[in-house]
């Protein structure tokens, strides 16, 4: 099962570089595949602030 749906997945990315995001659904994290950053997911919602993103 995915972390969030697709349709929102597919429109996500990244706000600090603008690249794609995979799925970490082990970590319950958004993952960057440009920079690095990972972004939490919180009961469903992502939560897509830089100051939130852990490397």
């Amino acid at each position: 099962m995915a972390l969030i749906p697709d349709e929102l997945a597919e429109i996500l990315v990244c706000p600090d570089c603008h690249g794609e995001l995979e799925q970490d659904e082990a970590a319950s994290v958004l993952v960057c595949t440009q920079c690095g950053l990972k972004y939490p997911v919180r009961d469903g919602i992502p939560v897509m602030l830089v100051d939130e993103a852990t490397r």
